[in-house]
Parts: structure tokens; C-alpha cells; sequence
């Protein structure tokens, strides 16, 4: 029998910033990946809801918005999907490459066909490449290093470093493309963006260890024909209820939300239930459960930026600068600055506290309460006119948001690893990717109580509905600390 290659790339190759010279592959083509994705969601609710005259599709605003969240959430769901696929069929390094092709043929769709027929169909590619995309990036950088090898959290910050310049960069470029030449020509920037990371990446993937292309659990080969059978019922039955219209523009988050729901609930039920966990594992699953409600709140706040925020940004910011207007979709590129500010600030400083840093339930009770004081600091400038809002105060409001999510979304992330039970460790990061999927098309679905003309009660309700909940969790984190067993 053959001897396996290696599966790391060795701990001599420094060639990337003193990273193994493979990161640079996957670090290429999630940034480019991110300046796609942010760089189109920053023209999209603007592009549906804009007059057809000024270039867009003429949709109501709360239709709108429902459909950015639907398809932020789509964007989530998805990632059980491409995690799903990693684990019993093709290994996280093909899924990634496929999932890279899927994203820029849709990005291509919304560039290339006219009004909804390029919005259905690049939506969902994006939507459904991008899940598979953000399910096996990670685990892909994870099998670069050996276990005993100290690079891995710089290579891991290295890699959050370029997906969050590929955020600041997309709405920018897109932004101007939009407001100069038209939303189509934005839309083939993303395109482009996402071929040159693809291009790229295709080059390089031979250089990654074999272990990326592993596949954890097999599905055996007599399975695969009832897969896709499953695959093509599931495409037929969505194509006839579009058709017959059970399946509109209009309840798009509706239907996320509660299939959102449907498998939140289903994942806790199989793990609860399951005869394959101890008392200790069951016991921290069900700490979890108020963990992944805390967040859902703070998602559905947080995701405002790609809905809510915008149309404020479009009608009540003063974009004004020295006479020219800045692009509406800039303002999504506030938040990735901060981001890469403040990630390092923040891992020092836990770094520093050690075992006195804040419990995790506490984290997650602040991040609920600074999200909703967020969205209070809005009330000062509501029932404004248009350009009646300073960008400094929105500069500063999303500090604040980001402030709130480097306190719940990387430690999210971590808990969920901590919490899972042995034999359920990938469902318990899926069970975290639905928080944010529930979260996000709630944002959307949330668009409809939004009255520019009266915003007062829409801010003043979210954010203490929010607070509320922060307030709760952080008065029962003693139990929740009890149930998580021995886990911070």
C-alpha cells in the first residue's frame, strides 16, 4: 500500500508573510470572494427599489428589503448545505473551487440578464455558492498547519484580514460604477472581482495538502443516485411554487424564516435526543439554546446594515462631500474598517485578561445591549429631512455595531466548538450559522414596520426589545455558566 503524501504544507514554508505559501491561495480567493459578495450587496436593495428611470426595478421598499434578507439568509442556510457535501462527498477543497464558479456565474447573471429574471437566478447561485464558499474556507486554511503548530492563529487572522478588505473595497468600486455608468456595470465589477479570485486560486489549489480534499464520512456510492433524486425533487417543487406563486417576492423572508426555524429546531431536537451524548454534553447543548436566541436578536438587528441602513443612508444621510455625493453602498464599507482596526484590539485585550476576560454568556448578554443602544443613538436624527443626518453620526453608529459584533460573532463561532457534543461537532457550528440565518432574514422581514416618516418607534422598540434581552441574559448567566459544564 501506498504511504499517504503529507497533509500539511510543513512548518519551513514562510513565503506568506511567514505563512505557508498555500494560504495565500485560499487568502486570494475568499478576498476576492468578499469583494464580490459585499461589493453587489451594496447596490442590490438600491438597484430593486430604485425607479425604473433611474435604473432599477421599481419594487416597494419593504418588498425590497425582504428580499435582501431572505437572501442573506439563503446565504446562511447554505452553509449546511456546502458543509453537508464537504463532509460525505467531495472534500472542503472542491466544494470551495465549485462554490467560486457558482458565485461568479451568478454575479454574471445579475450583470448580464435584465430585471427579475437576473435577480432570481443570480441570487440563488450567489446564495448557494457563497454557503459552500464560507462552509469550507475555514476548514481549508485549518488543514495547512499541523496541530502543534504556532503559526495557526496569525495564519487564521491573516485570513479574517482579507476578507474584510475584500468588504471595504467591493462597495466602494461597485458604489461608483453604480452612481457613473449604471447598477449592471456594478454588478459585472463583482463579476470580474470574482473570476480574477478564481483565476487565481485555480492555479494555486495544487499546492494545497491533501488532507483539504479529504472526505470525513463518505456517503457510500449506492446513495448517491437517491441524493440526486432529493436534489432534483427540491428544484422542481421551488420551480412550481414559483410558478403557481406560492413562493413571491413579497413572503420570500417569510418562508426563509420559518424553514430557518424548521431546521434550528430540528438540529437541537436530533442532538438533544440523541442516545450518542453523555449528561455533561447534553447539558451544555441545552446552555447553548439561549446563546443561539440571543443572537438571532442581535443578527436581526446587526443585518440592518444591508437593509434598513441603506435605505436610510439613501433618504436621510448627507453623503455631501466638498460638493460631490458619495455612493450609498460606501457606507457598507464603514464596518470592515473598524473591523480590521479593532479585531486585534479585542483579541489582545482577552488575551491579556486570561481567565478574569468576561463568560461567554456575558459577552453575548453586552453584544445584545451595546446592539440595541446602537440602534437608539438613532432617535436624535429621526424624522429628519433628507440629508439631515451627519455621516459622522452614522461613522459612529456603526462603530458601535461593531463594537457589538466582535463581542458575539468570532466568540459565537468559538463556543460552539466548546459546547458541541463529540459525536455533533460540525451540527453545532451549523446550529450557530443558523442564528444568523434566522437573524438576517428577520432584518429583512423587519423592513416593512420601517416608515422613514415616523422612525422614532422603529428604533426605540428594536433596540430596547434587544436590550431587554441582553439584560436578561446577563442576569442568568450563573445558570447558564452552571449548564455549560466546566466551559467559559
Amino acid at each position: 500500500m501506498t504511504a499517504p503524501t503529507s497533509t500539511h504544507t510543513g512548518s519551513h514554508d514562510t513565503r506568506f508573510f511567514g505563512q505557508p505559501w498555500a494560504l495565500a491561495h485560499v487568502f486570494g480567493v475568499e478576498m476576492w470572494e468578499r469583494f464580490s459578495f459585499y461589493g453587489m450587496q451594496g447596490i442590490l436593495l438600491i438597484y430593486l427599489y430604485y425607479s425604473v428611470t433611474d435604473g432599477g426595478l421599481g419594487v416597494p421598499q419593504a418588498v425590497a428589503g425582504g428580499i435582501v434578507g431572505a437572501y442573506g439568509g439563503a446565504v446562511y442556510l447554505s452553509t449546511i448545505l456546502g458543509a453537508w457535501v464537504a463532509d460525505r462527498m467531495l472534500g472542503s477543497e472542491r466544494v470551495l473551487f465549485i462554490s467560486a464558479i457558482v458565485i461568479m456565474c451568478g454575479h454574471v447573471a445579475l450583470a448580464l440578464l435584465p430585471g427579475y429574471a437576473g435577480v432570481g437566478v443570480g441570487l440563488v447561485l450567489v446564495a448557494l455558492g457563497s454557503g459552500g464558499l464560507k462552509a469550507n474556507a475555514t476548514s481549508v486554511v485549518g488543514t495547512l498547519y499541523a496541530p502543534d503548530d504556532t503559526r495557526r492563529d496569525a495564519g487564521f487572522s491573516l485570513f479574517y484580514l482579507g476578507i474584510n478588505l475584500g468588504a471595504f473595497f467591493g462597495p466602494i468600486l461597485t458604489g461608483i460604477l453604480q452612481q457613473r455608468i449604471g447598477f449592471h456595470f456594478g454588478f459585472g465589477l463583482a463579476a470580474i472581482g470574482m473570476a480574477a479570485g478564481l483565476v487565481q486560486y485555480s492555479f494555486g489549489r495544487r499546492g494545497l495538502p491533501d488532507q483539504s480534499r479529504h472526505v470525513p464520512n463518505p456517503l457510500p456510492r449506492r446513495r448517491y443516485p437517491l441524493v440526486g433524486i432529493i436534489a432534483a425533487a427540491a428544484i422542481v417543487l421551488i420551480a412550481v411554487c414559483v410558478l403557481t406563486r406560492l413562493i413571491r417576492p413579497d413572503n420570500l423572508s417569510d418562508i426563509v424564516i420559518v424553514a430557518t426555524l424548521a431546521a434550528a429546531i430540528a438540529y437541537f431536537a436530533v442532538i438533544l435526543s440523541s442516545r450518542r451524548i453523555d449528561a455533561t454534553e447534553r447539558s451544555r447543548v441545552w446552555a447553548f439554546l439561549p446563546l443561539f436566541v440571543t443572537s438571532v436578536a442581535f443578527w436581526s438587528l446587526y443585518q440592518q446594515q444591508f437593509t434598513v441602513l441603506t435605505v436610510y443612508s439613501d433618504e436621510r444621510l448627507d453623503r455631501n462631500l466638498f460638493g460631490w455625493t458619495m455612493p450609498v453602498s460606501w457606507v457598507q464599507s464603514i464596518n470592515p474598517v473598524f473591523i480590521i482596526v479593532l479585531s486585534g484590539v479585542f483579541a489582545a485585550v482577552w488575551t491579556r485578561l486570561g481567565r478574569r476576560q468576561p463568560t461567554t454568556p456575558l459577552k453575548f448578554a453586552m453584544a445584545a445591549v451595546i446592539m440595541g443602544c446602537a440602534f437608539l443613538l438613532f432617535l436624535p436624527f429621526s424624522g429628519g429631512g433628507p440629508n439631515s443626518t451627519p455621516l459622522v453620526a452614522i461613522v459612529g453608529i456603526l462603530l458601535v455595531f461593531t463594537i457589538a459584533e466582535l463581542l458575539l460573532s468570532p466568540v459565537g463561532l468559538s463556543v460552539a466548538t466548546k459546547l458541541a457534543p463529540a459525536a455533533f461537532q460540525t451540527q453545532m457550528v451549523a446550529l450557530f450559522f443558523l442564528s444568523v440565518a434566522l437573524g438576517t432574514a428577520v432584518s429583512g422581514w423587519l423592513v416593512q414596520f420601517y416608515d422613514p416618516h415616523n422612525e422614532t418607534p422603529y428604533f426605540a422598540i428594536l433596540g430596547g426589545i434587544a436590550i431587554v434581552i441582553g439584560i436578561g441574559l446577563g442576569l442568568c448567566a450563573k445558570p447558564v455558566l452552571a449548564l455549560m459544564r466546566g466551559v467559559r
